[in-house]
């Protein structure tokens, strides 16, 4: 149940103010019907299994261990590879919300800790980074993290994409069905790996994204 609870796209910390990404790719004709909006989703989650998915693994290990340091080394891991303004709003504002939630729902924990390095500014609070502590606070494993992350990705992008194009939703539901199915392959490719494997390639995203901050129409802030 507490997986479910801090899983569910409807928790309340901001993902409906965000497409990461899709907008500008819809508006730009990069994104055009299902298959293409498949493509996109599929390689964003890949993107963040190899990047954010990543610092997730080595914060909660970092939580577990009580090594507040390493936490807030995979915190700074996460925002120095966000390229543009609106990933790094995204990721830290719902990575604030998180842990605001985490410290009024679970009390004291390593999460509300985090919290006040937060706020007193010694770490920037990227939501990978929050997903970690809160998993890590309840009791849960890496893996679920991890699983929770990747879904968060697609999942954020799904219900966006549902607001924006002319689909049905049953098969936005297949198309995220088929996207998750690569969520325990993906743990296994990362799950040795350090900060310092961090990777992502994307161009095409860091455009979008480039050009979303000046569009004159906008749904979503990223």
């Amino acid at each position: 149940m507490r997986v479910l609870q801090f899983g569910d796209s409807l928790l309340p910390v901001g993902a409906f103010s965000f497409s990461n990404g899709l907008e500008s790719a819809v508006q730009l004709g990069v994104v055009r019907d299902l298959d293409s909006l498949r493509e996109f989703v599929k390689a964003a989650v890949e993107q963040a299994a190899t990047s954010d998915g990543v610092a997730v693994l080595s914060a909660f290990r970092a939580a577990a261990a009580g090594d507040v340091e390493g936490i807030d080394r995979a915190d700074h891991a996460v925002f120095d590879r966000k390229l543009n303004e609106e990933m790094r709003t995204m990721t830290v504002r719902m990575g604030r919300k998180l842990a605001e939630m985490a410290d009024r729902v679970l009390g004291p924990s390593v999460a509300g800790e985090w919290l006040a390095r937060i706020r007193a500014g010694e770490t920037p609070g990227c939501l990978p980074v929050g997903q970690a502590l809160v998993f890590a606070a309840l009791g849960l494993s890496e893996r679920d993290a991890f699983a929770v992350h990747q879904y968060g990705v697609a999942g954020m992008m799904t219900n966006a994409s549902l607001r924006m194009m002319k689909l049905h939703y049953l098969d936005v539901q297949a198309l995220l069905f088929e996207v998750n199915a690569d969520a325990e392959a993906a743990y296994a490719r990362v799950v040795d790996h350090s900060l310092e494997d961090m990777a992502a390639f994307a161009p095409v995203f860091d455009v979008l994204a480039s050009l979303h901050v000046g569009a004159h129409v906008r749904m979503f802030m990223n």
